[in-house]
């Protein structure tokens, strides 16, 4: 069964960011997570551009950009610059009055275009652009903060999401609270991918490498 993991690098240890990426690079994760906040979309700050840009310039993985900041269009451009073609961005669509034109200098940009939705946000509000994305990252958590608890109720809108996935052509990646009981369970039914926090992969007492075997290992 193939699911990709990406590795939530706002939960990585920053007394060495290099060798983090290193050793979660040969440990086999697929991609960088990557969360933008500005302390105003949510009530947090996390990464910035810069710590973006150096694991853009360190690492070949993919990244994954999560912009949580309000009116992405002003300021998706200089994010745009620093990343690779290929990389994704995903923006929330309630932060934006027409995220379908955010989403266009995306896909202009050579970046793969995504939406993140809030656990509070119907897939009815947004069923239009998931016509326009390649991927949806659904919040099982309320944005803004690591080690959150999952909210229970997200489960049917998965559900929902991995039905409408081969129509409209999108990938499905859960983000917040991912504990091994939710992959045993999503990956299964389709879920695409898998954003890797503290409850997982950060601040546990074995090696990435042992991790991500263990989760690749799961009985499903």
């Amino acid at each position: 069964m193939n699911f990709e993991l990406t590795a939530s690098m706002m939960c990585a240890n920053y007394g060495n960011l290099e060798r983090e990426v290193r050793e979660l690079e040969a440990a086999g994760i697929d991609s960088f997570h990557i969360d933008i906040m500005d302390g105003r979309y949510v009530p947090n700050f996390a990464m910035s551009l810069n710590d973006m840009a150096y694991i853009a310039s360190v690492s070949k993985k993919p990244l994954d950009v999560h912009l949580m900041i309000e009116h992405p269009n002003n300021n998706v451009h200089i994010f745009l610059e620093k990343l690779r073609k290929g990389d994704t961005v995903y923006i929330h669509p309630e932060a934006e009055y027409h995220p379908s034109t955010t989403l266009q200098k995306i896909i202009e940009a050579g970046m793969i275009p995504g939406i993140a939705i809030n656990p509070g946000t119907s897939i009815e509000t947004v069923y239009e652009m998931l016509r326009i994305v390649k991927k949806v990252l659904v919040m099982s958590v309320n944005p803004g903060n690591a080690g959150q608890m999952y909210l229970p109720y997200v489960g049917k809108k998965i559900d929902n999401l991995l039905q409408l996935k081969a129509e409209m052509n999108f990938k499905v990646y859960w983000d917040g609270a991912c504990s091994a009981d939710k992959i045993i369970k999503y990956a299964p039914k389709g879920m695409d991918g898998f954003v890797l926090g503290t409850t997982l992969l950060f601040g546990k007492n074995k090696s990435y490498e042992h991790t991500l075997r263990e989760i690749r290992d799961m009985n499903m």
